[in-house]
């Protein structure tokens, strides 16, 4: 039943779509997967709020070629011009980063030690930056959705998630189910 309606909504937003004309017109249908205001509330679906502006337009590109598969974006992207996913991950990169919640538990403060431990060790500063924020191609994972975190990391692992760079693949590889675990709760806590 549950995929029935996942699959009603997204022929009515794919139907928004095919109605709106300009980039502008089509935010709103980003958004109502996406969040308002950037900062995702569904479960498998990715804040975009503060990502690199090249970063989203390669992985809009990524979509509308199929090399990147998720169906309601591959449906979305489909026969859009390069200007529109130019003017697509302009309107993007403007919305604001997600802030975490506060947290200030012994647990959260355990994860902190841990996963700056690991960040350190497998190199995600030197990628994604101190700040985790990204940059040009690399993406903005600071306060990025927890399971979408796991759920990347452990496609990269598994060699079972597209990259368009061989990178992150090589990089989880020596990384233990543990610590992606811990990997991902950290970074989703990070601001």
């Amino acid at each position: 039943m549950l995929r029935l309606v996942m699959l009603a909504g997204l022929l009515a937003l794919v139907s928004l779509a095919a109605n709106a004309q300009t980039p502008e017109q089509r935010m709103p249908i980003c958004l109502a997967c996406h969040g308002a205001t950037g900062v995702s509330k569904m479960e498998g679906v990715p804040s975009l709020g503060g990502m690199p502006r090249n970063y989203v337009l390669v992985q809009l590109i990524l979509f509308r070629e199929n090399r990147r598969v998720a169906a309601p974006m591959n449906a979305l992207m489909a026969g859009l011009s390069d200007d529109d996913l130019q003017a697509t991950a302009d309107l993007v990169a403007q919305l604001p980063p997600p802030v975490p919640e506060a947290q200030t538990t012994d647990a959260n403060d355990t994860v902190t030690q841990q996963g700056q431990a690991l960040a350190i060790k497998y190199h995600c500063l030197s990628c994604h930056g101190s700040d985790l924020a990204g940059h040009g191609q690399i993406p903005r994972i600071a306060g990025q959705r927890e399971e979408y975190l796991l759920k990347s990391l452990t496609g990269y692992k598994n060699n079972t998630r597209a990259a368009y760079q061989p990178a992150m693949i090589e990089a989880v590889q020596g990384v233990d189910d543990s610590e992606i675990a811990t990997l991902a709760k950290f970074v989703s806590l990070f601001h």
